[in-house]
């Protein structure tokens, strides 16, 4: 039996997914519910329930509050998650990051504060998936 407390949030099934394409910039405040991709950009402040995921190619400018949230992209704010975050190697953060577990990826970039509120003991993973070329 997997334990789902120790799978990567990038991992877990998910149901339908708010996508924000490349290409594409939303300008203001966001709120709702449900998980959210960002592939483009945003410039503005969100308040979600669920998992936002900001791609490898998406910017954010502005502060994050969600549930959990996952960074591979460019983040100038904050981050505020009552759950986990998860910076991969790829993003770039100028912010202060609050959890209650964090987990950062080798080669990432933070500029800023990071504070859990949760455990104590730090937990790490490493990335074993390679990188698809398509």
């Amino acid at each position: 039996m997997i334990d789902s407390r120790l799978r990567r949030l990038h991992d877990q099934p998910k149901g339908a997914v708010t996508l924000i394409n490349e290409g594409c910039k939303v300008s203001g405040l966001i709120t709702g519910s449900g998980d959210f991709l960002i592939n483009g950009e945003i410039d503005g402040d969100c308040d979600l329930t669920g998992t936002v995921t900001l791609a490898k190619s998406g910017v954010w400018i502005g502060t994050i509050k969600a549930d959990n949230i996952i960074i591979s992209g460019h983040v100038e704010g904050d981050i505020i998650a009552t759950g986990r975050v998860e910076i991969t190697e790829t993003a770039k953060i100028a912010g202060t990051v609050s959890a209650r577990a964090i987990a950062v990826a080798e080669g990432a970039i933070v500029e800023g504060v990071m504070r859990t509120a949760g455990q104590t003991d730090p937990t790490e993973f490493v990335e074993k998936r390679e990188e698809d070329d398509d």
